[in-house]
This record gives structure tokens, sequence and C-alpha cells, in this order.
């Protein structure tokens, strides 16, 4: 999915997902000698909870530098956490589908032996 074909709402959706899929990561620290399991705070780091403020704002400039923020974000997240964020936006590229899936557009192929 390329950045390009994100609108504001979209956008939206995805960064409130990714910030759920970031905070899903758990790190193991230690304190006072027990192993404590905490959250991750990546999505602290990109600042995503600014994003997704910029993005639902009344403000149309507002939401379109969140929107552009998210623009810039994108392309620098690996393609498995991009793959996370789009399965649980229900975003899914037809072409990568089985035929079977219901979802799939795809035409059969014609045989060779036709």
């Amino acid at each position: 999915m390329d950045h390009e074909e994100f609108t504001t709402e979209t956008a939206l959706d995805a960064a409130t997902a990714l910030h759920k899929v970031l905070a899903a990561r758990t790190h193991r620290r230690k304190v006072m000698g027990q192993d404590v399991w905490v959250p991750g705070q990546l999505g602290e780091a990109l600042q995503l909870p600014r994003i997704i403020r910029r993005l639902q704002s009344k403000q149309l400039k507002q939401r379109d530098q969140g929107l552009d923020e998210f623009h810039e974000l994108w392309p620098t997240l690996s393609p498995a956490t991009r793959d996370k964020v789009l399965d649980r936006i229900g975003w899914y590229n037809p072409k990568e589908l089985d035929w079977d899936d219901k979802r799939s557009n795809r035409r059969p192929t014609p045989d060779a032996d036709s």
C-alpha cells in the first residue's frame, strides 16, 4: 500500500491501529531484582498520539499536517509492521488472495491444454 493512498480518515484508522500494534509489543525489565514485562513505548517515541490528535482535529490545517506526518512515518515502518496494521484495519491486496477467498476478484487463468 503506497502512502499516497491514505486519506485523512484512512490515515487515522491506520495510525490508531499502528499505536495498538506497537503497544502490544512488550519488553522485559528488571525492577528490584524482579523480571517485569512492560508495554512498548515506540508509539509515543514516534509521536503517534500527536499525529492521531491532529488527524482527529476539526481544523483542516491540523488534519493536513497530521496526514503529512503520517505520510512521512509510514515508509519508515518495517514491512511486517505495515502488514499488521493493514490487516488490523481490514485492507488487503486482492492479487495476493487465494482463488477460493470470497474477496478475490481474480479471473481463472486459461488452461494451456485447451
